[in-house]
């Protein structure tokens, strides 16, 4: 069985270059920008910034990346439609 590559250039012209998506980066950029200031993060203390909803209001707290980026979310989990 053969695997698909991946065409970069389109996924970026369908998804990372719209509205939306640039919308969404600036937001967390601006969120961490604003951490960093605070003195909650630096560059390459390996940490990120976990966005959560409450109430209808985006909050932040500083966490190991590691932590970050190994939860588990709706997409990954057995039986998703995720393609």
């Amino acid at each position: 069985m053969r695997v698909k590559k991946r065409n970069y250039d389109e996924e970026y012209e369908l998804f990372h270059k719209s509205k939306k998506a640039k919308k969404a980066r600036a937001g967390r950029n601006y969120r961490r920008r604003k951490a960093a200031r605070e003195g909650r993060v630096k560059k390459g203390d390996g940490k990120d910034l976990h966005h959560y909803v409450v109430g209808g209001v985006t909050k932040t707290r500083v966490e190991d990346a590691s932590v970050n980026r190994g939860r588990s979310e709706a997409s990954r989990k057995p039986g998703s439609n995720r393609k």
